[in-house]
């Protein structure tokens, strides 16, 4: 991971030539230094991105492949369902013949 370094000592003189009194200069660059360390913990990282683009992907893969094999499924229960439905029909319609 980076890290980011922050010179208090260069900002506390910085302050200090602006005329901030010596002992504000020096709280004001420890309070700061210290607001910036807590938050740049919680920065995210390239390889954070990384590794949750990639585990986006796995799932989009995985979902992709589910719903590949459910409407292989789907298509197969219609096609039964179709074919049964002509042998059904076309026994209507023989008996119909045979009758007139």
């Amino acid at each position: 991971m980076t890290t980011l370094t922050f010179d208090t000592l260069k900002f506390s003189n910085t302050l200090k030539a602006a005329g901030v009194p010596s002992a504000q200069a020096e709280a004001e660059a420890v309070a700061i230094s210290e607001v910036l360390e807590v938050n740049l913990k919680e920065l995210v990282t390239k390889e954070d991105l990384q590794s949750t683009r990639n585990d986006l992907r796995r799932d989009i893969d995985d979902l992709r492949r589910d719903l590949d094999s459910r409407l292989i499924q789907m298509e197969q229960r219609l096609i039964i369902k179709l074919g049964a439905l002509m042998a059904l029909s076309i026994g209507i319609v023989a008996a119909l013949v045979k009758l007139l």
